[in-house]
């Protein structure tokens, strides 16, 4: 079990009742002091509190901060490892609300609190009511006032004549777009970036690559594999962002930090001001 990050306010005895994105009320005697992640935002969540010395087990994909990766791992949101869940005793488990083994695991006794993440109001609401179920509530308010700071940083580096241009970030290779309903395309306008993928397409909708090639974006974001492949993409090759090299490209580390809504959002949209500066405009 991971000891550092001990700093957090524990409420002793007093009881604590937290509601979850399912609207399940959930009490507890006291708080929880062995906590099971099925997802790698929650996982961070947690420690961006403080409480990392409260997790015993995590979803396969958690990785950071380093740490968690010596801890159990669990399975994922299709494929939980149910069994080895329930060993571990813990108090809480911290899912996905589309963990299918939700209900398995509620039957089984373990209590699990099921979260949304799909936007940042839900990001934050998340993180402020893990602080509230782990008696860590001044450190997670603390931690989401350093997400909006990192924000407006972020914003104040995009350069002047990026702002209000178009983008297109990939969210993977069919190709599907981050679009401007879901967390990264409101990142994207918080650094003042218009989005190709409107609101009403879904926040990850599948495009028509000629789609992509019709409305040409100024910028393109994606995982540096996804954009060695896109010039041998039919008609991509006319991309003008391609051609000028007005391209994001992230490497494995960078991209997960980009696509996990969690409390590294901040780093996310820093990570994206530093490669906007960098581009010609």
């Amino acid at each position: 079990m991971l000891w550092w990050g001990a700093a957090v306010v524990q409420a002793g005895a007093a009881p604590v009742v937290v509601r979850d994105d399912r609207g399940v009320e959930h009490r507890f005697a006291q708080v929880p002091l062995r906590v099971v992640t099925l997802l790698p935002s929650l996982t961070e969540s947690v420690c961006a509190v403080g409480a990392c010395g409260r997790l015993v087990g995590t979803d396969r994909y958690s990785n950071f901060p380093l740490a968690v990766t010596a801890l159990p791992k669990l399975g994922g949101m299709d494929d939980a490892l149910l069994e080895r869940i329930v060993a571990l005793h813990p108090d809480v488990v911290l899912a996905a609300v589309s963990t299918r083994a939700i209900d398995r695991l509620e039957s089984l006794g373990v209590p699990v609190l099921a979260f949304e993440s799909d936007r940042h109001e839900q990001v934050k609401a998340s993180l402020l009511r893990i602080g509230t179920l782990l008696g860590a509530t001044s450190r997670a308010e603390a931690a989401w006032a350093d997400v909006e700071a990192d924000f407006e940083r972020a914003a104040r580096r995009v350069p002047v004549p990026l702002r209000g241009r178009s983008v297109y970030f990939e969210a993977d290779g069919a190709p599907y777009a981050a679009g401007a309903g879901s967390f990264v395309g409101q990142t994207l306008a918080r650094l003042s970036l218009h989005n190709i993928a409107p609101v009403s397409m879904g926040p990850f909708p599948k495009l028509n690559p000629e789609y992509v090639v019709r409305t040409q974006p100024f910028v393109i974001m994606a995982a540096r594999r996804n954009v060695l492949d896109m010039p041998r993409r039919p008609g991509w090759a006319e991309l003008h962002a391609l051609q000028e090299r007005r391209v994001c490209a992230f490497d494995t580390d960078a991209y997960e930090l980009l696509i996990r809504p969690g409390p590294r959002m901040g780093k996310a949209a820093l990570a994206m001001a530093e490669c906007l500066s960098d581009l010609p405009n």
